[in-house]
């Protein structure tokens, strides 16, 4: 019955569409899910922006980019390393008021 139920189709309906352009649609059922199976929360942190700052230096160095598209990239990387440079100084901060 589990097959069953896998391979079952359902037929959408467009209002205005004519008959033949109506395709059945294959849907999935659903599962449940408990605690255990739930999607993880993406990682991302500093050292990964830092990979991705240098990543778009040695891209521009090796010209990946049209000159058309340097602009944004400019600015995509000032603003990250300006983030990375904020975040910097505050972790500094922090471990200077832990020793302190």
């Amino acid at each position: 019955m589990a097959e069953e139920a896998k391979n079952e189709t359902v037929e959408t309906k467009v209002e205005g569409a004519p008959a033949e352009a109506q395709a059945p649609t294959n849907i999935p059922p659903k599962t449940a899910t408990t605690d255990s199976e739930q999607p993880k929360t993406p990682d991302l942190n500093v050292n990964d922006l830092n990979s991705v700052r240098s990543i778009i230096d040695i891209a521009t160095t090796r010209g990946a980019f049209k000159a058309n598209e340097l602009e944004a990239v400019g600015k995509t990387y000032n603003k990250l390393t300006a983030f990375l440079d904020h975040v910097t100084k505050q972790q500094q901060e922090q471990q200077g008021e832990a020793n302190g």
